[in-house]
Parts: structure tokens; C-alpha cells; sequence
């Protein structure tokens, strides 16, 4: 995981994110690099995220997606502050069949209440495969 632009706090954060999303661990989802509002994450393709036709199921994809998009926002929050998913758009655009599926998430706009995120996901080779756009929502914990 690159991450050097980051504090020791930030990196405290990220780190108990990964290792509190039980999902991500089940499907392998892997933190590539991070810095305030970009995160890069992969997952490679094998036959258990496939559907019946031979093609990533688009559920991972998304799954890949949202997950990452929640990580370039990890380190734009106060302390005691989480976030939710309000909305996700995804435009699949080309079929994954193997290697791995790379998503690369931005923060458009992160506002006091909503944060605004893209992300875009490739294959090895930057065939451009899914776009997408998503909506969060600023939690306290109080």
C-alpha cells in the first residue's frame, strides 16, 4: 500500500478500516494505494466471482467499487466521524474475465454533510471497464 502523503493518524484510521470490513477480506479485496480522497484497490478476478456466463459478477465489481470509494473518503473525516452510502451508479462498460479488476475512486466534493465520489475500474491491461458515481453521507458518532 502506498500512502505517503498521509499522517499517522490517517494511517491509524485506514488500517483499522481494513482490518473491520469483513467483506473485503471474503471477496480479497486489496488496498493498493491511498492518499486524502484517492484510493486504488484490486481484486483479482478468479472463478468464484464469476458469473454463469464466465464474467466477473457485477455484484464484485461493485462491491470493488464502493469499497474503494469509502477509502479515499476515510481520510477526509474528523475523528468519530463515519460515513454511509446514500446512492451508487455503475456503468459496466466491458466484461472482466481475468487478472484483475482495478478501481480507482475520487472525492468530487466533499461537502459538510455529502461527499461526492467517482471511481473508474480497469483491467491489467487499462481497458477501461465500469464507471461510477456515488453519494455519502457524513455520520457522527454522537
Amino acid at each position: 500500500m502506498t500512502s505517503s502523503e498521509l499522517t499517522e493518524d490517517q494511517r491509524r484510521r485506514i488500517r483499522g478500516a481494513l482490518e473491520t470490513v469483513p467483506f473485503a477480506k471474503l471477496i480479497g479485496l486489496e488496498l493498493d494505494t491511498i492518499e486524502p480522497g484517492l484510493a486504488v484497490m484490486s481484486l483479482r478476478i478468479r472463478d468464484d466471482l464469476m458469473q454463469n456466463s464466465g464474467v466477473v459478477h457485477g455484484g464484485a465489481i461493485a462491491s470493488l467499487i464502493d469499497t474503494a470509494m469509502a477509502f479515499a473518503i476515510i481520510p477526509l473525516l474528523a475523528e468519530g466521524e463515519r460515513t454511509t452510502t446514500v446512492d451508487l451508479t455503475i456503468n459496466y462498460l466491458r466484461p472482466l474475465t481475468s487478472g484483475r479488476a482495478i478501481a480507482t475512486a475520487r472525492v468530487l466534493r466533499a461537502g459538510r454533510r455529502a461527499i461526492a465520489v467517482s471511481a473508474d475500474v480497469s483491467d491489467d491491461l487499462s481497458n477501461h471497464a465500469a464507471t461510477a458515481l456515488s453519494t455519502y453521507l457524513r455520520l457522527s458518532s454522537r
